[in-house]
């Protein structure tokens, strides 16, 4: 199995799991700063690794009138501020071939999203930069149309590659997920990392937003960590409430250290049988 590192985090399908966590959206650099300081103690103290996340711009919004965030410029001088005041790795998404190396200058890993992951010319740009590519399994995907996508960044020569899972379109307004893919994406040999807050989205049959259901973020975080994976990746806001992008899935940092603790131990126990 492959071991993807990154600063002092680990992703391998073999280790204890990592984890990607931190709001969806740049809403501000006052307010992402103190959610990242927050997140930053809170897996300090649990004595977990983790990589700090957020977007710069969420080009995939369902309405025309939703934030999107700063932009790359600001997005990416805030995320820079972040990653040099906790110390810590940073992942954003990129969804124009352009953004690559723009992004590549400050972030460690570059994620594509799950909409865009047959897009050619973008897995290739994020490729080429030599950085960590984050591939995001698309809801229309088998779990072995994943490899279609390892093989265009790996045409560049770059083998830093995740895998993430999030769901699966089933019928018109909801998600499922198959722990089933996991483990075949595990067989490629690269990290797999479960995107716990996409999938429990319920995506929007309307113009006004894509909803979810948080109370099944146990249920599903428990689940994936007994196949013995990477890495565990959620997002997380001092008050979900007022989030601006995918408030109805975003973990509250109580919710968010229970679901480290659960998982944690499902994990270390899952990865001893596996070893038997």
């Amino acid at each position: 199995m492959k071991t993807i590192k990154v600063s002092n985090v680990k992703f391998s399908n073999d280790s204890p799991l990592a984890y990607i966590a931190g709001p969806c959206v740049i809403e501000g650099e006052k307010a992402y700063l103190e959610a990242a300081k927050k997140l930053h103690a809170l897996f300090k103290k649990m004595g977990k690794p983790f990589v700090l996340k957020a977007s710069f711009d969420k080009a995939n919004r369902t309405s025309i009138n939703a934030y999107r965030g700063p932009g790359i410029d600001a997005g990416l001088e805030i995320l820079a501020k972040a990653k040099d005041l906790l110390k810590t790795p940073v992942l954003t998404d990129i969804h124009e071939p352009w953004q690559a190396d723009v992004a590549a200058e400050v972030a460690d890993i570059l994620q594509i999203p799950a909409f865009l992951c047959r897009q050619t010319d973008l897995l290739v740009a994020a490729g080429r930069t030599g950085k960590i590519v984050n591939i995001k399994k698309g809801q229309f995907l088998t779990p072995n149309g994943i490899l279609g996508a390892i093989g265009k960044v790996e045409s560049t020569g770059n083998k830093n590659i995740l895998l993430t899972e999030r769901g699966a379109s089933f019928g018109y307004g909801d998600l499922v997920v198959d722990m089933r893919s996991l483990q075949i994406m595990k067989a490629t040999g690269y990290p797999v990392i479960f995107d716990l807050t996409h999938s429990l989205q319920k995506p929007a049959g309307a113009l006004s937003g894509t909803g979810g259901d948080k109370t099944f973020a146990a249920t599903l975080a428990r689940s994936a960590a007994a196949v013995g994976i990477a890495g565990v990746f959620f997002e997380a806001h001092p008050n979900p409430k007022c989030a601006m992008s995918d408030s109805a899935n975003s973990l509250n940092l109580k919710e968010a250290e229970q679901i480290v603790k659960e998982t944690s131990l499902i994990d270390n126990a899952a990865k001893k049988i596996l070893k038997k």
